[in-house]
């Protein structure tokens, strides 16, 4: 990724150095949200969600920690002597992780998890609303499929997601019609990071129902073993090799 469209890794860097930051998230329909801030990628386990408190007791074994961030995650599972690996596809983000005391942190983006055979994982955990990063259905189906050859017999895949229809905004209501119009998933963002005169690529990000979350599993050699619901419209599904 070139520096200039690591958006992403400037903000949780600038954060990292206790200067002032924020997160802009823009989609291909026009509409802004300023999220809640770099401070979630940082925050320690006792300030987790419930639900991702819950779920992590499901990891085992050698770990894959997927869109790392600023690497909350692999830093927790480190601690507790996991063997874990960061990957994030921004080179800033990885900076951080490594600063932060993780062992085993690398740069390589999602679509290319294929580089990392032949090591083989037990646990591959995409946190964070994570599970967007399949990105649209036929490339989940890729990717799971890499994953597959990637772990165990045994291994489960804890991810993270967002049911899109949980909601009552009429700007997000109204860009299901338009995803639907173009052919696209309703909960299928495109969306970039900007932060200050960053600006990075757009990118599909999928945010799937449990039922629709099924569908893109079958044939995949996964399937679900078990949901665990949030107070809120987010949830973690534990997915296990069938």
């Amino acid at each position: 990724m070139e520096p200039k469209k690591d958006a992403y890794g400037q903000e949780i860097w600038a954060f990292f150095q206790g200067k002032e930051s924020y997160e802009i998230i823009e989609r291909d329909d026009g509409f802004v949200d300023l999220s809640g801030g770099p401070s979630v990628y940082f925050a320690d386990f006792e300030k987790w969600p419930k639900h991702e408190k819950e779920a992590i007791k499901f990891v085992k074994g050698k770990v894959l920690d997927v869109g790392a961030g600023a690497g909350r995650v692999s830093l927790y599972l480190q601690k507790r002597g996991f063997d874990v690996l960061a990957i994030d596809n921004s080179p800033l983000a990885i900076k951080i992780c490594k600063r932060r005391g993780i062992k085993k942190a690398k740069v390589l983006p999602f679509e290319k998890i294929e580089k990392l055979r032949p090591v083989v994982f037990d646990t591959v955990i995409m946190f964070g609303n994570n599970f967007g990063l399949f990105g649209n259905p036929k490339k989940a189906r890729k990717l799971l499929k890499k994953l597959s050859k990637l772990t165990t017999q045994k291994a489960l895949i804890i991810a993270e997601s967002n049911d899109p229809y949980k909601t009552k905004d009429p700007a997000h209501l109204s860009y299901h019609k338009f995803n639907r119009k173009r052919g696209r998933m309703p909960g299928q963002l495109r969306i970039r990071i900007r932060f200050r005169n960053y600006i990075g690529d757009w990118f599909d990000y999928l945010i799937v129902s449990k039922k629709e979350m099924k569908e893109i599993l079958k044939d995949t050699g996964w399937r679900i073993k078990k949901f665990i619901d949030s107070e809120k419209s987010y949830y973690i599904a534990i997915i296990e090799k069938e």
